[in-house]
C-alpha cells in the first residue's frame, strides 16, 4: 500500500477519478504536496477537480470524516472553504487500491504572502467566525493539541533521540525537554475548540476582497492562538500586528490575550513537530531527496538554536 502511494500511476489516479463518478479527460497535474498526493484533474464537462490521495497510516476513516463535517459545518454558515465533493459511494470518502481517496472542487485565489494593514481586520473577523462554530462542539477522533497525544509532543522527542546529531543531542534534548514541560504546565487543554491547526499565509488565499482558508488536513482540537501566530511576519515584535487582528476578531468573539504568551512554546512545539514529521517520513523516497541537510550536523545545530530562542523568549515574557 505504501509503495503504491509513493509511485501513484496516472492510470491509478484516472481509475480511481471514474470510481468516483466523474468523467475524466486524461488530462491531469500533480500539485505540491509533501503529505498527501493531490492532483489537477480535467473532466470531460470542462471542469476541474482536485483529487486527495490519503498517506496511507496517517489518518483514520473516521478523523478525515470528522474535517469534512466540519468544512460542511462552516460553509453551511457562510465561511467560504473548499468542501469535499459528495462521490458515487454515498460519501465524500473513499478507498481505492488501499488508499482513501477525497475530491474537491477547485478554488480559484490569490496567495497571500503579505498581510497589510487593512487586512489584518479581515482576517480576524474570518478567524472568529470559524471559532464561534468550531467551538459548538468537540472533535471525537483527532488527537489532540497537548504534549501527550499530539505527535508534535513527547512522542516527536522520543523518535528523534535516534536522529540528532550525537555532538548536539543532549543540548537538542535537554532543551526540547523543557519546553514539552512547560507546554504542560502551560497550555491548559480545557480552552481547546475545533481550530484550522495549520493557519499560515501558504494556507491563507484571498479573492477579490475576501479571504479563504485552505487545507484543514491539520484540523485539530487546540487552542485559538494556534490559529494566528503562524500569521505574524516577525515573532519578536507582533503588537501591532496582534491589536489590527484583534480589532476585527473582537468584533464577533472574546479573544483570550493570555494565549499570546503561549506563541514560544507554540512554536517550539511546531518545531520539533517538523523534524518529527520528517522522521516519520524518511522512508518515503522522495524525503532523503526534499531533505538531504537532515542527517547533518548543520541541520540540528539550527534546530537547537531555534528551540533556545524559544525557550530565552519564553523566559523573557
Amino acid at each position: 500500500m505504501a509503495r503504491d502511494f509513493y509511485e501513484l500511476q496516472p492510470d491509478t489516479v484516472m481509475d480511481a477519478t471514474e470510481a468516483a463518478g466523474f468523467e475524466p479527460t486524461g488530462e491531469f497535474f500533480q500539485l505540491n504536496s509533501y503529505e498527501n498526493r493531490v492532483f489537477k484533474i480535467r473532466l470531460e464537462d470542462r471542469q476541474q477537480v482536485v483529487a486527495k490521495f490519503y498517506r496511507p497510516g496517517r489518518w483514520t476513516k473516521d478523523q478525515i470524516l470528522e474535517e469534512h463535517e466540519f468544512l460542511s459545518e462552516l460553509g453551511s454558515e457562510g465561511i467560504e472553504v473548499n468542501q469535499p465533493l459528495t462521490l458515487s459511494n454515498g460519501s465524500t470518502l473513499m478507498e481505492f487500491a488501499g488508499m482513501n481517496v477525497s475530491y474537491f472542487p477547485l478554488v480559484q485565489g490569490r496567495p497571500v504572502t503579505e498581510l497589510l494593514e487593512r487586512d489584518w481586520p479581515r482576517v480576524g473577523n474570518l478567524l472568529a467566525r470559524l471559532h464561534n462554530i468550531g467551538e459548538r462542539k468537540e472533535a471525537e477522533h483527532r488527537v489532540p493539541m497537548t504534549a501527550a497525544d499530539h505527535p508534535n509532543g513527547w512522542s516527536a522527542l522520543e523518535l528523534l533521540e535516534d536522529w540528532v546529531d550525537p555532538n548536539i543531542r543532549t543540548r537538542y534534548l535537554a532543551t526540547a525537554a523543557e519546553i514539552l514541560e512547560a507546554f504542560e504546565e502551560v497550555v491548559d487543554p480545557s480552552s481547546f475548540i475545533r481550530i484550522h491547526g495549520d493557519s499560515h499565509k501558504g494556507n491563507l488565499l484571498q479573492k477579490d476582497e475576501t479571504f479563504f482558508m485552505v487545507d484543514f488536513d491539520d484540523f485539530v482540537m487546540g487552542p485559538v492562538i494556534q490559529d494566528v501566530w503562524m500569521l505574524f511576519s516577525d515573532l519578536e515584535n507582533y503588537e501591532e500586528e496582534s491589536e489590527l487582528f484583534l480589532s476585527g476578531y473582537e468584533e464577533l468573539r472574546h479573544f483570550p490575550h493570555e494565549q499570546f504568551q503561549w506563541i514560544p512554546l507554540l512554536q517550539g512545539f511546531r518545531i520539533m513537530g517538523y523534524s518529527a514529521w520528517i522522521a516519520r517520513r524518511w522512508t518515503d523516497p522522495s524525503f532523503p531527496r526534499l531533505f538531504p541537510e537532515f542527517n547533518t550536523y548543520a541541520y540540528w545545530s539550527q534546530e537547537t538554536e531555534a528551540l533556545e530562542k524559544c525557550l530565552l523568549q519564553l523566559t523573557l515574557e
